[in-house]
């Protein structure tokens, strides 16, 4: 299987995408280690054109669920919090110790947060919403700024859903 990647500019930076025939590997903040795609007839580019859109669509406030192939590469235990990520709805957040106890061990918060932050489709599988048990934002692979966008941008999207509903009741 072979992969390949193009980069994506987003209202919140330069993106890597890395696709094979299979899906999606990995939405990344920095250059990866994988050739270039050139040839935009290829199967790979359908995986590219298709998480593009899924993405700006988000960014826009347009999209709160992605409906693409995931190919995500990790140890049994980072595929499990990853999974687990997947759960956490749009516009909320858990922390690390929540995702360690519905994973069963209450004591594993660093290693959701190592698992978290080895996240490789960022965004997709939202890392983004994860904080620290006192409320503070942990860490992010794309920065502690490009997390707050991603948190406030979930947040101003369910609001501005929420006032046109409140507001055609009456």
């Amino acid at each position: 299987m072979s992969k390949l990647q193009m980069q994506m500019e987003s209202k919140i930076g330069s993106l890597y995408l890395v696709c094979s025939e299979q899906g999606l590997h990995g939405v990344f903040w920095k250059k990866q280690t994988v050739p270039m795609l050139n040839e935009k007839a290829s199967v790979e580019a359908t995986w590219f054109t298709k998480t593009l859109t899924q993405l700006e669509e988000y960014l826009d406030g347009k999209r709160k669920v992605f409906e693409l192939p995931l190919c995500a590469e990790g140890t049994d235990f980072q595929k499990k919090v990853w999974h687990e990520l997947m759960k956490i709805p749009y516009g909320q957040t858990r922390s690390y110790k929540e995702i360690a106890v519905a994973l069963s061990d209450a004591n594993a918060s660093r290693a959701v947060g190592n698992a978290n932050g080895k996240n490789p489709i960022s965004i997709i599988v939202p890392c983004h919403r994860v904080i620290s048990s006192d409320g503070s934002m942990g860490g992010y692979a794309g920065g502690l700024d490009t997390k707050q966008k991603l948190l406030s941008l979930e947040e101003l999207s369910w609001q501005a859903k929420f006032s046109s509903i409140s507001d055609s009741l009456g």
